[in-house]
Parts: C-alpha cells; structure tokens; sequence
C-alpha cells in the first residue's frame, strides 16, 4: 500500500460519499423550488439512505466476488450519470426516485473501505482504516459546505453538475490507483447474498451493527433537519451559511484518527462507551441551547466526533471477524447502520413539522442514551474479566 495509492483511495471514498449529503444544506431550497412540504423533502433523505442501504445488500458483497478495480470504475460512473439526471429533472416524483438511485450508486465507499483493509499490513490495519476513513469524512463534511456555498452563488443544481463531473474524473484516477487484483473464488450471486446473511450469526457482529445503527440514527435525526431549523427564526440564514455548519463536524477528523490508533495499540470497548456519551451529550447541549450559535457549534462537533469514534472502533473489531469476507461483514454493519439512519431522518421530519427542533433533540438524547447502555454494560463486562485474569491482564 503505497502512500499515493492510499490518499487516491481516501479521495475517492469522500468523493461518492458526498452525495448522499449534499441534501442536507439544500433542502429547503428543494422544498421551495418543487413547492413541497417539509415532510416531503425531508423524506429525500430516508429515499437516498434506503437506495444507500440496497446498494450495501446488493451490490458490496460483489466486493468478495469480483475484481474491484473494474467494480469501482463501473460503479462511480453510474453514480455520475445518476447526480446528471437528477440535477437536470423538474418532477419532484422523479427526483425522488433517483434520490434513492444515487444512494444506490453512491455504495462505492464502502467498496473502498474493507479494499484497504485487505491491502494493508495487519499492525497498521486500523491507522489504515482510519486513513481512508478521514478521506470520508472530509468529504462528508465538505459536501455541506460546498452545497451550500455553490447554490448561493448558482442554485442547487450546480451542485449535482459539479458532483458529476468530479465523479467521472475520480473514476479515472481509480482506473489507475487500485491494483490488480487475482480472480475472486467463483460463487454464485445469490450463494454470495446468503453467505452475507449467514454472517448475523456473529455475536459481536450484531452488536456492532446496532449500535452502528444508533449512533447513525442519531446523526441523521440533527443533521436531516438542521438545515430548515438554521433557515427559520431566530437565524435566517443563507445557503452559504448553513453549508459551512459542516466544517463544526472537523472534530470528528480528529476522532476517527484517535479511534484508528487506539483500535491498533489498546481494547476498543472503553473508546465505544465513550462515543456514546458525546453522542448523548451533544443533544443534550442542542436541545438546551439551540437557538443559540454557541450551543449548536459545540452539539455538532460532539455529535461528530461521537459518532465518527464509534464508527471506526466499530469498523476496527468486525473487519477482524472474517477476514476472508470483509466486504459482506461491511455490507451487514454498513446497512444496519444506515436503516437506522433512514430511520433517523424519517422520523425527525415528522417531528420537526410537528413539534420543532426541541422535539428532534430529545430524540436523539433518547437515542443516545439507548447506545450508553449497552457500551457502559459491555465496558463494565470486559473490565470484570481483565480483573480476574492473571496480573490483572486480559484482551482489549
């Protein structure tokens, strides 16, 4: 794994993975210009999750199966043409149809993900993941901030027209970036979806796949509905402004970065507990002082370095489960996760039309404190057994 190699692939996963936010900032815009409700554009969001969800069922476990340099160029080229489409259509049934598509094409992030776990060496394995993980992030936070700043200066549609060809170039680069790879082990398809399910059997892979759908559901119930909280009394501000809330999320850069080492030199189930205080945390602190910037700059970047510290501990322990199959381990973790982010922003549109964001604040601490109970009982377990063990020493 060489160093271009890896910052090529950390790229590429912030690339596609932009899509599935540049929403978020622009959605009042898209309510205004399709003359909907809010419920409606809100459910935009749980449409582009759910295809997101498909794709990891359907199309992630290909990544056991076939060679994933051919994969990933097919796959960020089709999400090109999707964001095209969608960008040009007026008929908001359309657009919310290929809202759920360009979730479903938008899988190649998690195609990336186990790829440089299988590339790198087994002591680096979490710095590694935290690396292309950090690419993630970026470009999840940057997709706010760069939807919001294009649409002020040219309308929502730019957005997609730069999302389209920035796909298309990355394609390119991945042509190049990714190694060839040995033919994969011959399985039939539909073999290869039922290996995939046969892997809930996995204890620890089930408990991490709830709380990837916790801490997912509670970051999609803040960030569905911000934007028309920050568009309303007693804010009122613009696109460009409501994008750049995206860069509070930089702590959770430096939290995935922390997790990915931690996950490398000590045990992982402390780090979890922890992450599930931020996360509880941060809404207790929007839902106290919510009309203020202050409270809601400090709730975001605990709400994201929250999530992202569990989100790579989580990826550190199930990537370890099977290695021979980490693209469908991922597929299992990464569609719990993000049903129950479908889950999340559903909900919170329904509630933020009827009781306002207070409403969806207290969601997301009863969220948070449904991920603190099983991490603080699972912490207080392991801790029991290092005791006991000789020297006081156990396994992380």
């Amino acid at each position: 794994m060489s160093r271009w190699r890896l910052t090529a692939m950390a790229t590429a996963t912030g690339v596609i993975v932009a899509n599935l936010y540049y929403l978020q900032p622009l959605l009042h815009q898209i309510r205004g210009d399709f003359r909907v409700s809010t419920g409606a554009a809100s459910a935009l969001m749980t449409l582009t999750q759910v295809g997101y969800a498909l794709g990891l069922v359907l199309v992630l476990p290909l990544g056991d199966l076939v060679r994933r340099r051919p994969l990933l160029v097919t796959i960020f080229v089709l999400a090109a043409a999707v964001m095209g489409v969608a960008g040009a259509t007026h008929r908001f049934a359309l657009f919310a149809a290929l809202s759920l598509l360009v979730g479903l094409a938008s899988v190649g992030a998690q195609t990336i993900v186990p790829l440089a776990a299988d590339l790198a060496a087994p002591a680096q394995r979490g710095r590694t993941i935290a690396h292309v993980m950090t690419g993630l992030l970026i470009g999840v936070l940057m997709s706010r901030t760069f939807a919001g700043l294009v649409a002020q200066a040219a309308g929502w549609r730019a957005v997609y027209a730069s999302a389209t060809v920035m796909l298309l170039a990355t394609a390119g680069v991945l042509a190049v970036a990714v190694p060839h790879e040995a033919s994969r082990p011959r399985e039939r398809y539909g073999a290869l979806l039922a290996g995939t399910a046969q892997l809930l059997r996995l204890a620890p892979l089930r408990r991490r796949a709830l709380y990837g759908a916790l801490v997912f559901g509670a970051f999609n119930v803040a960030w569905t509905t911000l934007s028309f909280h920050l568009a309303a009394a007693p804010f009122h501000y613009s696109n460009a402004v409501i994008g750049l809330f995206g860069l509070f999320g930089v702590a959770g850069v430096t939290a995935a970065n922390l997790a990915g080492h931690a996950a490398d030199r000590h045990g992982t189930h402390w780090s979890s507990l922890a992450a599930a205080v931020l996360v509880t945390s941060a809404f207790v602190v929007m839902a106290l002082g919510g009309t203020t910037l202050a409270g809601l700059a400090v709730g975001l970047v605990l709400l994201d370095a929250g999530m992202q510290g569990m989100q790579i501990t989580n990826q550190s322990i199930i990537y370890e489960l099977r290695p021979d199959a980490r693209s469908r381990v991922n597929s299992v973790y990464m569609t719990c996760s993000f049903l129950g982010a479908a889950a999340g922003s559903l909900v919170s549109g329904q509630l933020y039309d009827a009781v306002g964001w207070t409403g969806d604040c207290w969601l997301g601490v009863a969220l948070g404190v449904a991920l603190v109970v099983p991490t603080a009982r699972e912490s207080l377990r392991r801790a029991r057994r290092v005791s006991r063990a000789p020297g006081g020493v156990g396994p992380g």
